[in-house]
């Protein structure tokens, strides 16, 4: 009974050591005498069998790569620090383990690469204003290279772009010339179209000349509703031609 119990107690610790339980988003790259089976085991109850098994846990969860802010030199020589953000997720476990030392870190130094070499190519306008067309352009790149490491890459997005002071100040001045342009623009237009309202007031004034008498004498009734100790009676250049004539 003795040897029994010997080799039932042995097969238990044998399983117990051997049985691996693998969550929804798991999956094991299994290495049996050094060499990788053809597909990862999981998820759920799996047996790694001890000790000529090795097993290596993969997540196949979306991981969120916050890469450090980069120095970017733009097509248009404006130095600027760029940093982003890289959503990505080993599609194939068994090449996130065998063709990388470290598919997370390989990714990381990927990105920081791509992301100086993509947007140094962009002007600064572009790199304000079309960060979408950018950040697709890189999920492109990034996970091409990725590729071959069973990891893709969903998402790219730039997150903030630090400008230098002098280049704020230099944006701020151009922004202030550019609205009091248009100031300038509203303004002109204004007086364009006031003049024009005043051309045809003259017009209809001119069909009918006792408007001309009915409008001075409700200019004298504001002005008197005032209350002004002073009134301004406006004489037509008409009548003043009239007199010099007479007198001469």
């Amino acid at each position: 009974m003795m040897p029994v119990a010997i080799v039932a107690g042995l097969v238990v610790f044998w399983l117990l050591i051997s049985v691996k339980v693998l969550n929804e988003y798991e999956r094991g790259v299994i290495f049996r005498l050094g060499k990788l089976l053809p597909q990862p085991k999981g998820p759920g109850l799996i047996i790694a069998a001890w000790p000529i098994d090795r097993i290596v846990r993969v997540s196949l969860r979306t991981v969120v790569l916050d890469v450090p802010p980069q120095d970017v030199i733009t097509r248009d020589n404006v130095t600027v620090k760029v940093n982003a953000v890289v959503y990505f997720r080993p599609v194939d476990p068994s090449k996130a383990i065998v063709e990388v030392e470290n598919y997370l870190y390989a990714t990381s130094q990927e990105a920081q690469t791509t992301l100086r070499s993509i947007l140094g190519q962009a002007s600064l306008d572009e790199l304000l204003a079309e960060r979408d067309r950018l950040g697709t352009m890189l999920q492109e790149v990034i996970d091409q290279h990725t590729e071959p490491w069973g990891v893709k890459v969903t998402q790219v997005a730039v997150k903030t772009v630090d400008l230098p002071l002098e280049m704020q100040r230099a944006m701020a001045k151009q922004a202030e010339s550019e609205r009091e342009k248009r100031a300038k623009i509203i303004h002109a237009s204004g007086e364009l179209e006031a003049s024009r309202q005043l051309s045809d007031a003259a017009e209809a004034l001119q069909k009918q000349p006792v408007a001309i008498h009915l409008r001075y004498l409700q200019t004298l009734t504001d002005i008197a509703a005032e209350g002004n100790s002073t009134i301004i009676f406006p004489v037509p250049i008409d009548w003043m031609r009239a007199l010099l004539s007479g007198r001469e």
